[in-house]
């Protein structure tokens, strides 16, 4: 079986990233990175990919002003690398419908809260640490889902729960629940890749 060709979408430092290329180097995920977008070109992620010769593609309002340019570009760029699995990590923008419509049902993100709880529009970061507090819940966690065409709302496909302790602030939660996140993205990865986890057909 040939390794599972992602690409990995980023805005930020990379960190996912960096766990996901760490795994795929170490054997611990049967893939590999085909291709590394992002939205800005001299974030961290950029300089993860090249330290590890993965192609970067920056792809912003900054290399195409009309959102359906860009929209077709983030597609054509997938398509050239034969990407079989898109993963958003940490990226800050919403995907075009052409790119949604060429990859349905093979583009996932993760979430830090047990969705649909604690998910949509603003809620990221620190603000799901805050909301999980507020609510008294005792417990959080984090969830691996589709992407479709709007923020926290494509079917879930793994959920890792994560208790809430008492005296946690958003800081220490967020923290608990980060430490957590990514190794469970590369449990899930795994099983994709192996054919344990089937995406649905869409």
């Amino acid at each position: 079986m040939s390794p599972l060709r992602i690409a990995v979408f980023a805005s930020g430092t990379g960190t996912t990233l960096q766990a996901v290329i760490d795994a795929c180097e170490s054997g611990a995920l049967h893939a590999r990175i085909a291709v590394v977008i992002g939205n800005n070109s001299g974030s961290g992620a950029a300089r993860r990919a090249a330290a590890h010769a993965i192609p970067f593609v920056h792809l912003s309002g900054h290399t195409h002003a009309d959102p359906a340019e860009l929209d077709a570009a983030i597609r054509d760029a997938l398509i050239a690398h034969d990407v079989e699995l898109v993963l958003l990590a940490g990226y800050m923008k919403k995907i075009g419908h052409e790119t949604l419509h060429a990859f349905a049902g093979r583009m996932i993100n993760t979430h830090p809260a047990l969705l649909p709880k604690f998910g949509g529009q603003g809620m990221y970061g620190s603000n799901v640490h805050a909301a999980v507090l507020a609510s008294g819940d005792p417990t959080t966690g984090i969830s691996v889902h589709l992407v479709d065409g709007d923020y926290d709302t494509g079917r879930v496909l793994a959920q890792r729960e994560v208790p809430v302790e008492p005296g946690d602030d958003a800081g220490t939660l967020a923290a608990r629940v980060q430490s957590n996140e990514r190794p469970f993205l590369i449990e899930v990865l795994q099983r994709i890749a192996t054919g344990a986890l089937v995406l649905p057909a869409v």
